[in-house]
This record gives structure tokens, sequence and C-alpha cells, in this order.
């Protein structure tokens, strides 16, 4: 596998539309009013109790808003740095995304297959930012970056 590409404001904002898109999707799915209702009713289609449901909705409604938030946290920073209001010292250091454990797939099993298919996708969308932040803070601080790398080819082939 070849080396992972540095970040760049196309990947950021492409990014940051669908974080939007899918953290809309993740306050549609768990507005509470009349959803633990609801959970408590699908449990019992499983042969759940009820009150695991309502729990389950709710810790899952928690981590997944939380998983969001850190998401777009991660993606805001990166547009201040791209835009010149943050350093690349001060969004190596604050700009880091946090780590959160998956959902428990016994909690997850008590949610109706829409919200645990929303679940997954949060899931897989921070997979995605890990990967890329874990890439680019990887890449040595003295090394060029993939556009000075670019320039130093194109300066190479005019002067020779």
């Amino acid at each position: 596998m070849g080396k992972p590409a540095s970040i760049n404001p196309r990947i950021i904002e492409g990014l940051y539309c669908e974080a939007l898109v899918l953290s809309d999707d993740v306050r549609d799915a768990f507005a509470l009013s009349g959803r633990i209702d609801a959970a408590a009713a699908n449990a019992a289609l499983y042969g759940a109790e009820e009150d695991e449901a309502r729990i389950a909705l709710s810790c899952e409604a928690l981590r997944t808003t939380t998983r969001m938030m850190h998401a777009v946290a991660w993606l805001l920073n990166h547009r201040a740095y791209f835009s010149g209001e943050l350093s690349e010292f001060q969004l190596r250091r604050y700009g880091k995304l946090a780590d959160f454990p998956e959902s428990e797939l016994a909690r997850l099993a008590l949610l109706d297959p829409p919200t645990r298919a929303l679940v997954t996708a949060t899931e897989r969308f921070h997979a995605r930012l890990k990967r890329i932040d874990n890439g680019w803070r990887e890449r040595s601080a003295d090394e060029p970056s993939a556009i000075a790398a670019l320039r130093e080819r194109l300066g190479q082939q005019l002067r020779g």
C-alpha cells in the first residue's frame, strides 16, 4: 500500500459536507420525543426487556452524537488551519481526533434496523477520519508536503 495522501482543503470540505449530512441524520434519528416508547415496543418484538431497549437507545444516542460532534470539531479545526486561523503546531497539538469505542453489539441489536445502520455509518465515518488523522500525524514535520515536493520537481525540470 502506498503512502497516504496529505490532507488538503478539498478533502476536508468534502468530508465536512458529509459530516453535516450525517449529523443531521443522527439528530433526526435520536430526537427522543416518542423514540423511547418506540424502542420499548421494538424490544418486545425481539423478546428483550423494555428497560434494556430504552437504555440501549439512550446509550447509542449519546455515543453516536458525541462521535459526530468530535468529527465535526476535527474538521472545523482543519478548515481553520487551511484558512490561516490556526498554525500547524496548534492543529497538531489541539486538533487530535479522539478515540471512541465501537457500539456494543448487544445494545445495537435492540435498535431498529435504520438506526443500527446509521450508527454503523457514523462509526465508519469516524474510522475514516481517524485513518486520515493518523496518516497526517505520521508525516514528519520536516518532510515536505505533496505540494512542496511537486514544486521542487517542477523547479528541477525548469532548471534542467
